[in-house]
């Protein structure tokens, strides 16, 4: 769901940017106040886990389509709300400036749209609810389920109304939005349960680690060497190997678009604000599409070993690494100014 440049104006794309900057600084206030520093490695492992599960894309049968893990419900489960959100806001930043993934002049709405509502709509208001004190497998997996597609669908929502109304006549409002609702209630399903497995692994190792059962643990018991250990190792394979798999199928905006529009990416606005943020993402964009820049694949390359593989696989693992070092910075930085 990263939206690109050409679905937005410069009007749309700069409020969308106040508003996401607002409340980074809003999380990181409030995530000062509360953060344990033993949950910062946490976010950093977390985060380099969704950046590369992330990379994954699933095939939805019978549709064409595909579509990929958001993480910002998983994140708010086992970090809180606002440290999730800036570990999204991290994941999405580093994604558009050294992979092209998602445009910067976008980069605001994308935060907003896979930050915003999973941890401060769907996590306190569905998650919350739903999964209570109480950790059993079945309410935690009602839980997610009603918590992802509740905040898959207001992503997609969300995407619909800043096309529209940033004014792209390709992309008419009705046409637009019953394609965006259906295809992403099939990937809110399927994040739910892939949130579900996940938080279910997590109540059985550490418990005290979800946020709504912490308060009734002693802080000195907080020990999450096991499941850090476990995410990097995951994010390490998903980011590394995983991620060759992944399907070729538009994900679901680039399918909505596509049917409505005939292609994937229509041709949008040429303001000067656009062709600057395009020329700037192309410097910045080391491992563009998450593969090496054409000149970087001459050569030197295994007998076997594919480009595409090869650039897939470093993409996966600078990322991640990249990734774990900005959200963990980022509560070094919280843990010091509280101190």
């Amino acid at each position: 769901m990263h939206m690109a440049d050409a679905l937005l104006s410069p009007p749309v794309g700069g409020l969308m940017w106040a508003g996401s900057i607002g409340l980074i600084a809003y999380c990181s206030k409030k995530a000062k106040d509360d953060l344990d520093e033993r949950r910062i490695p946490l976010m950093g492992v977390l985060g380099a886990f969704v950046f590369a599960a992330q990379m994954v894309t699933f095939a939805i049968p019978g549709t064409g389509s595909g579509g990929h893990l958001g993480g910002g419900l998983l994140l708010a489960v086992l970090v809180g709300p606002f440290s999730a959100f800036l570990t999204m806001a991290s994941i999405l930043t580093i994604q558009a400036l050294f992979f092209g993934d998602g445009g910067l002049l976008a980069l605001g709405c994308n935060i907003f749209n896979l930050g915003f509502f999973p941890a401060f709509i769907a996590y306190p208001f569905f998650y919350r609810k739903i999964a209570g004190q109480t950790l059993t497998r079945k309410r935690l997996v009602w839980a997610s389920l009603a918590a992802a597609i509740v905040s898959v669908q207001m992503g997609a929502f969300g995407v619909v109304l800043q096309t529209v109304f940033s004014g792209l006549a390709e992309l008419p409002f009705k046409s637009f939005v019953l394609l965006m609702q259906p295809i992403h209630l099939a990937i809110g399903l399927t994040e739910g349960l892939v949130t579900a497995g996940v938080i279910i692994f997590v109540s059985q190792a550490r418990p005290e680690i979800l946020i709504h059962a912490a308060p009734a643990m002693p802080p000195a018991r907080l020990s999450v060497k096991a499941v850090l250990c476990g995410f990097l190792l995951a994010a390490m394979m998903t980011g590394g190997v995983f991620s060759w798999f992944s399907s070729s199928r538009p994900d679901g905006l680039e399918w909505a678009i596509l049917r409505v529009t005939g292609t994937r990416a229509p041709a949008g606005p040429q303001s000067p604000l656009h062709l600057a943020a395009a020329a700037l993402q192309t410097k910045t964009a080391l491992l563009p599409d998450y593969g090496f820049k054409p000149a970087a694949t001459q050569g030197g390359l295994a007998p076997g070993w594919s480009p595409a593989d090869s650039g897939t696989t470093v993409s996966g693992l600078v990322g991640s690494a990249l990734t774990l070092m900005m959200a963990a910075l980022i509560g070094l930085v919280l843990r010091k100014r509280k101190n």
